[in-house]
């Protein structure tokens, strides 16, 4: 390695290879901090020509790299490999272009979420993927992940919102996929990188869709007596036909956390609340906002109360999107799932969640994007007292199996990473993953970028017992390098 780093620090200043020991800690783990890994070193480029020479040094030196954004990942994808590379984006966070004409927004991988809709603010528009960590995670890691948000069951995940993408490979090769148009000739490679959790090319700019800023807004809270009334009551909404710009739902565990911690004026008594955001011009609101109090009243709503005033909409949403450090005060760690299922099945999982935290002796608090099946349980466990750690990964899994039993899938916008993979084995077979393994080689034939992240090998799926394997053999054992 000391010859890589040699390499880097002819083209790159001395403070951007980081290989000290104290400074390689901040770069450990993502924030599912239950994984970590101390990488060989950190680069900490500044432009699109250092990014293409690091890639070059490290696929002729076969060695890993880890693209890296704000650290901000919850499921482990951004973790170093011990004898890698971590590709910091930090420094490419500049916006290059907000074309309010096309309304489009040109940005570096390095640029916070929030701040896009900041700066087309100016001009009446915004960025509509919103993750609750929007404050602080990036552009490029949004699209690593395909993140979402509380508004994304209307305006869509970040596949549905980016145009186009400039890439790096692992051999250094800047390619542009997409552009300002609404389609591009060829297969969809857009779709295909985003999501792809860095195992594919390393994005170093983005081209996002910005859309007009609602008209007029709606906030509706609904308190119900039962988590299966809740559930019943989400499911009714969308099937009369309204599309909210947000729907969400939450447990008593966590409409306790989040009083006590942001006082929302949520309902502390209610078994679970929904939150609901209707948008569009005033006379469509005031419409649809009667009929889903209609619909939330038939459902068996204790209660629903319209937001007064703008302040008191954002004061609903403040308590959503703190819902992760809320629960952070109440326990001394938490275990954050990310699973979607059919929404008529949310009553369903939610009670198969309640009868595994029997089980697993560990409480859990259900927060989620009701509107679209992404549920959020966070497992509370000590990592001070033995086997909670562990217990509180086994739990997590039987509820990403239960939501595969019901038809859903193992993630909805935290992606595999390396927390899930596991479950990717039960989820996918042999044939699906053979074809994931294939999208890869042709990336990236030597598994450099992110290796051991989000799609397992064979061996290892045969060894967890959830895949189909001929005879006990492994049909293809020349892919296990992936």
């Amino acid at each position: 390695m000391s010859s890589i780093i040699h390499e880097f620090l002819k083209f790159l200043p001395q403070e951007a290879v980081i290989t000290g020991e104290e400074s390689l800690r901040v770069y450990e783990c993502d924030a599912l901090s239950a994984y970590r890994e101390l990488p060989a070193c950190v680069v900490l480029p500044e432009t699109v020509e250092q990014i293409q020479e690091i890639l070059r040094i490290c696929h002729q030196a076969g060695v890993p790299v880890v693209a890296r954004g704000a650290g901000t990942g919850l499921s482990g994808g951004a973790l170093p490999v011990a004898d890698g590379v971590v590709l910091s984006l930090a420094k490419l966070n500049r916006i290059l272009e907000i074309d309010p004409d096309l309304r489009l927004a040109r940005v570096q991988p390095g640029v916070r979420n929030l701040s896009v809709s900041d700066a087309a603010a100016a001009y009446g528009l915004f960025y509509a993927p919103d993750p609750s960590s929007q404050v602080a995670c990036t552009i490029g890691g949004n699209i690593a992940e395909n993140s979402g948000g509380v508004h994304c069951l209307k305006y869509g995940l970040t596949v549905h919102n980016v145009m186009g993408l400039k890439v790096i490979t692992i051999a250094g090769e800047l390619i542009q996929i997409g552009g300002e148009a609404l389609d591009s000739a060829g297969y969809d490679l857009l779709a295909l990188m985003t999501g792809s959790e860095g195992m594919l090319g390393v994005v170093v700019e983005a081209t996002l869709k910005l859309l007009p800023r609602p008209v007029h807004q709606q906030m509706l809270l609904a308190a119900f007596a039962s988590v299966e009334e809740a559930g019943n009551g989400v499911a009714d909404i969308i099937a009369a036909g309204v599309i909210p710009a947000g729907l969400e739902m939450m447990d008593n565990p966590g409409v306790r956390a989040v009083e006590a911690y942001v006082h929302a004026g949520y309902p502390t008594d209610a078994a679970a609340i929904l939150l609901c955001e209707l948008d569009g011009v005033p006379e469509e609101v005031a419409v649809e906002s009667k009929q889903v109090i209609e619909i939330l009243k038939n459902a068996g709503a204790t209660e629903v109360r319209l937001a007064r005033n703008k302040q008191e909409g954002e004061r609903f949403w403040a308590g959503r999107k703190a819902a992760f450090p809320a629960v952070g005060r109440i326990a001394a760690d938490y275990y954050c799932m990310d699973g979607t299922i059919p929404r008529k099945h949310i009553a369903r999982v939610l009670q198969r969640i309640t009868e595994l935290s029997e089980e697993y002796e560990l409480g859990v608090v259900n927060v989620f994007h009701a509107g679209d099946g992404n549920l959020h349980p966070l497992i509370l466990y000590d990592v001070a007292i033995p086997g909670e750690l562990e217990r509180a990964e086994e739990f997590g899994g039987r509820i990403l199996e239960t939501c595969v039993e019901v038809g859903g899938t193992i993630t909805g916008e935290h992606g595999v990473g390396i927390e899930k993979i596991n479950q990717m084995c039960v989820q996918f077979k042999t044939e699906e993953l053979t074809q994931f393994h294939a999208v890869k080689e042709a990336f990236d034939p030597q598994g450099l970028l992110n290796p051991g992240k989000a799609v397992p090998t064979l061996r290892r799926c045969a060894e967890y017992g959830a895949m189909h394997v001929h005879g006990g053999k492994l049909p293809f054992p020349d892919l296990e390098r992936f």
